[in-house]
């Protein structure tokens, strides 16, 4: 095993404002929490989005501003990511893969289906270069149910099951080179690698090389988001540790990062000057965090198609 990495301290920038605090509210696995943020994503312009999934609201936070209610719909939105053409795609656990257009808010479905049967309930999502969105088909799976799943929806609206049997799949990123898929399965605190056989956007016939445990984690709950660097470094998301951890592309562990607000660390998303600030949710105080990376994010990898 490793020794302990370095570890730096994040910094909070903004908390959800008391008056979008729900009391008493029923939905599901988030009953009687009066929000739960999730989500983080970075628009061209700087502005932050990130969700309340049992509200169903997206939060924008612009730079130097404060938190203001940009959506509420009838759904359950967990992970965003930014798409080219400025719409925000949401992996929404009650609705499916859904986009959003910020200027006229209105909500097309992307895909609510696949393999003749609903979706179980979508946890996040990534983008290829290609358009091809991947995203994480979590419903209530867990080690006792191992039947979550994730999916490949083409930019010509194409679906494959990519990968089944999973105990709660979460946040996924690809490699730079696209040659990988990493998946956080928080239900056994692990992250699995599959190598793709084929580059995105073609449906084979076998969708994914052999998968494996590629980091072995401990404590807390597991991992949940993660985000990529232009060198291929991963950041996870521990939630229910407090932190956030840096890996290298050989899964080393190159630095911990420590939050300012609570263990449920939610979600992180590259940005800022060089995208070497990493953008940290904390689902259970509300806030939103900041830490300043010794190494460089990538916009491309991390939240955009």
């Amino acid at each position: 095993m490793f020794g302990a990495p370095p570890t730096i301290q994040a910094t909070t920038i903004a908390i959800l404002p008391e008056r979008f605090h729900v009391a008493g509210r029923v939905s599901g696995r988030y009953e009687s929490r009066p929000f739960y943020i999730e989500g983080p994503s970075l628009s061209r312009d700087g502005t932050l989005y990130f969700t309340d999934i049992p509200g169903g609201r997206i939060f924008s936070l612009a730079p130097g501003g404060d938190v203001e209610l940009f959506i509420e719909y009838d759904g359950e939105p967990n992970g965003t990511k930014i798409h080219r053409d400025g719409r925000i795609f949401v992996a929404d656990n009650k609705r499916g893969i859904v986009a959003i257009d910020p200027e006229t808010k209105q909500i097309e479905t992307i895909v609510d289906r696949v393999a003749n049967e609903r979706l179980r309930g979508p946890n996040d999502l990534t983008f290829a270069l290609n358009g091809d969105i991947y995203f994480t088909d979590q419903g209530n799976s867990d080690i006792l149910r191992s039947h979550g799943r994730v999916i490949r929806v083409t930019s010509e609206g194409e679906t494959a099951i990519l990968l089944e049997n999973i105990p709660s799949p979460n946040g996924l990123v690809l490699s730079p080179d696209e040659k990988f898929l990493y998946v956080a399965v928080t239900r056994t605190n692990a992250i699995w690698k599959s190598p793709l056989t084929v580059p995105p956007g073609l449906i084979p016939t076998v969708p994914v090389g052999t998968t494996g445990t590629f980091i072995q984690m401990s404590g807390g709950t597991g991992p949940d988001g993660m985000a990529v660097d232009q060198d291929g470094n991963i950041v996870i998301a521990h939630t229910g540790l407090g932190c956030a951890w840096l890996f290298s592309p050989i899964g080393e562990p190159l630095l911990r990062i420590n939050t300012s607000a609570g263990l449920s660390v939610s979600n992180v998303v590259y940005g800022g000057p060089e995208n070497r600030t990493l953008f940290i949710t904390e689902s259970s105080t509300g806030a939103i965090m900041t830490a300043e990376m010794p190494v460089p994010g990538h916009l491309l990898f991390s939240h955009t198609a």
